[in-house]
């Protein structure tokens, strides 16, 4: 396991940590571990692909339907001769 020192945290930040951390009944230490499993946990560093990454964001606002254009007929490929 390693170990960690942050420098120069803002008091704001640190102050808003220890509550967070109070509520959740955890020290500032786990209280941070969580946070920092949950941002690069195993589930997240999963790759994904771009269609699925715009699901995602525009999935909280109901998704988004897009007028397609009629696909029309190909051309007949070039004959090489």
């Amino acid at each position: 396991m390693a170990t960690l020192t942050i420098r120069n945290l803002d008091p704001a930040i640190k102050e808003r940590l220890r509550l967070q951390a109070a509520r959740n009944g955890r020290s500032m230490e786990a209280e941070l571990r969580a946070i920092l499993t949950e941002a690069f946990g195993t589930e997240r560093n999963r790759e994904i692909n771009l269609a699925e990454a715009i699901q995602r964001r525009f999935a909280p606002l109901g998704g988004v339907e897009l007028d397609l254009p009629a696909r029309e007929p190909t051309r007949e490929p070039p004959a090489f001769r």
